[in-house]
């Protein structure tokens, strides 16, 4: 009987594992939820902003903002966003494989899974900042400020950001983005239209904004792509987080299904085991009663 005992604490063992990755998946949806509505309803101002600007940056004919100046790419900042936690399944990994190879990159990670990554690489790390389940504007103002100083400074020339864009609840993509210097808002047009499903070819061709400064043209111009920057890096964080969930959820849900099917299995053998058990205990009898009328 020690083989049924045996697949009987397995049993058990495997029913209280199914447990709680069901509690984590049940969890992991509910804050799934959230973060897909934030970070949906976050691009049409992230697409607002940027039709903004595009239409401002074509209304001045000489325009100059040191966030729209170009250099030599002598050294990169890229921002790595991750988890803080596991069990999301390949979703830092595949964000892991992205990084950029070359001597020239520093790094700021975003998330302890990127920070404890990084570090085992031996990369050059600026920054770590570690944000909650909800990301609020706040949050991001303190990892903008921190990269803007150093692009400000000379300390880097460009600043990228490496993250999990949100297609859908089964599919993360890992996305590198430029976020210093602004090379073109059109770009970035192209790009808000094609997440949020728009058809760019059947926007009207002369659909323009008519725009009144105050007080000035410049002085807007100063104000905007700050807050264009903080408003990108708002918008990929969301993303990240709406990831982040879906891919937990995806993730527990399958070792929930994995579990049971594993209990279904184990079920089978213990009936198996009792059953030759059983009968093997049947033959012995028969056995010894045959032994004793002899």
């Amino acid at each position: 009987m020690k083989g049924v005992r045996d697949i009987r604490r397995r049993i058990k063992s495997v029913k209280s594992t199914a447990q709680i990755t069901r509690a984590m998946q049940l969890v992991a949806a509910s804050k799934m939820k959230r973060a897909q509505d934030a970070a949906l309803m976050g691009r049409p101002y992230a697409l607002l902003l940027a039709e903004i600007l595009n239409e401002l940056m074509e209304h001045l004919d000489k325009i100059e903002h040191k966030f729209l100046e170009q250099r030599e790419e002598k050294r990169r900042c890229v921002v790595v966003i991750s988890t803080n936690k596991g069990m999301c399944g390949a979703l830092n990994q595949n964000i892991f494989r992205q990084l950029p190879a070359g001597d020239n990159v520093d790094y700021v990670a975003i998330g302890k899974k990127a920070a404890q990554f990084l570090s085992r690489q031996g990369k050059r790390v600026l920054g770590e900042f570690i944000l909650g389940d909800i990301v609020t504007f706040h949050d991001v103002q303190t990892v903008v400020h921190f990269v803007v100083d150093a692009f400000n400074k000379g300390e880097v020339d460009s600043v990228e950001v490496l993250f999990p864009r949100y297609k859908n609840t089964l599919v993360q993509e890992p996305t590198l983005r430029k976020l210093l210097p602004i090379v073109d808002f059109r770009e970035e047009l192209l790009l808000l239209y094609e997440r949020m499903g728009i058809d760019v070819d059947s926007l009207p061709k002369d659909d323009r904004y008519f725009m009144l400064f105050e007080p000035s043209a410049k002085e807007i111009l100063e104000k905007l792509p700050p807050l264009f920057v903080k408003q990108s890096l708002y918008q990929m964080l969301l993303e990240s987080k709406a990831s982040e969930h879906s891919s937990r959820m995806v993730a527990m849900k399958t070792a929930t299904d994995n579990a049971e099917s594993l209990i279904d299995d184990l079920t089978l053998d213990y009936n198996k085991a009792r059953q030759a058990a059983i009968t093997q205990e049947i033959l012995e009898i028969a056995a010894s009663q045959a032994t004793r009328k002899l």
